[in-house]
């Protein structure tokens, strides 16, 4: 069950909304008629509608500090160097300034990613005449070498933070552009052929977020979960590693404990015969009996191995001491409307009583 070729870019895009806690991107920029399976597109086109709703609002503006000989005063007068080069002799002085500019760091990231995005050799020609008409109305920006560090500086607040889904977006972008042989242009790395690490942290957050933002009335987030051991050794313990869960979904009376997983292949291969990954299979029943002893809902808390599929559809359910470990796998290569009702479904599944989750007309679950 190959995940990686058959991935919709919509569902990609929808994926990204979820995983940054962004919906509200998901009906400001229409991603419904890209009709390729490039990312580069797909995030030249979301960076276009994004910058163009940027421009409509007004691009943001900040106080930006300069340094200037100048003949006016100008905010704080830096007497040593006005001094030591002997300006006052030629009616000037050194002053150090603040001024509103849209020349801030948050435009400069847009723009120079603008710049970049128009270099990628393989970009669709009428996304990149676009690119173009953006960035020439960035005029009053600067371009920046781009890095890491450079997005770990911006600071945003509630008056800009519409810029912090694009930000994302220019991270993405730069983390994934390679250069190309020939001088001037770029070529896009595309990370869900290559990068599976990314891909599962992606789907992770999907998922967690998914469960956070569409469904009510449940404690919804990651979990430490202490080991039931007792060292021999002095420090022992120390050594043990740390289990924290994918997301934990807690409700009245019942809990649930969902590990996803992300491979190419989401089955391995045992003398020809499809298996699942016994490491993940041992990785949520020593989740579930650790969490046992804690007592409570704890007791009788279900277990999930989640995995992508594009393919072929797994549905597998197991009683395991006491505990209800359900295999399961959500196809990303189908209406992003079956996606939300298979996630649905699964918590359905997973709870004690099926009946008890009623769903609203909206399509929001709540606990019955």
């Amino acid at each position: 069950m190959s995940v990686v070729p058959m991935i919709p870019i919509q569902n990609i895009y929808y994926l990204l909304c979820y995983a940054w806690h962004r919906l509200e991107e998901r009906d400001i920029v229409d991603v419904s008629g890209i009709d390729t399976t490039s990312l580069v597109e797909l995030f030249a086109k979301v960076l276009i509608g994004g910058v163009e709703r940027v421009l409509r609002r007004g691009l943001d503006r900040g106080y930006v500090g300069y340094v200037e000989d100048t003949r006016c005063l100008r905010g704080k007068i830096l007497f040593s160097p006005t001094i030591k080069r002997n300006l006052l002799m030629k009616a000037q002085v050194h002053c150090e300034f603040d001024e509103l500019s849209h020349n801030v760091l948050h435009n400069q990231i847009l723009k120079s990613t603008l710049y970049h995005l128009i270099r990628v050799e393989s970009l669709d020609r009428e996304l990149r005449c676009r690119l173009v008409g953006l960035y020439r109305r960035f005029h009053e920006v600067d371009e920046i070498e781009m890095s890491s560090a450079v997005f770990s500086r911006v600071q945003l607040h509630r008056n800009n933070v519409f810029y912090d889904f694009l930000l994302n977006i220019c991270e993405l972008v730069y983390e994934n552009l390679l250069v190309s042989e020939t001088p001037g242009k770029n070529k896009f790395r595309d990370f869900l052929q290559d990068d599976e690490m990314r891909m599962a942290v992606l789907f992770e957050d999907f998922v967690r977020n998914f469960y956070k933002l569409e469904t009510s009335g449940f404690k919804v987030g990651r979990e430490d979960i202490l080991w039931q051991a007792e060292a021999l050794d002095d420090g022992g313990l120390a050594f043990l590693p740390k289990m924290v869960t994918d997301i934990s979904i807690e409700g009245q009376g019942f809990k649930v404990v969902i590990d996803t997983k992300y491979y190419k292949q989401a089955l391995t291969k045992y003398y020809d015969a499809e298996k699942i990954h016994s490491q993940n299979i041992y990785q949520i029943f020593a989740y579930l009996k650790n969490l046992e002893k804690q007592g409570g809902v704890n007791v009788n808390c279900t277990g999930v191995l989640l995995y992508p599929t594009v393919q072929k559809d797994l549905r597998l359910s197991y009683k395991m001491d006491g505990h209800k470990v359900i295999i399961h796998t959500i196809n990303l290569n189908q209406e992003w409307q079956l996606i939300d009702k298979d996630l649905r479904d699964l918590l359905e599944t997973a709870r004690p009583d099926r009946n008890s989750m009623n769903a609203r007309p909206d399509g929001l679950a709540f606990p019955g």
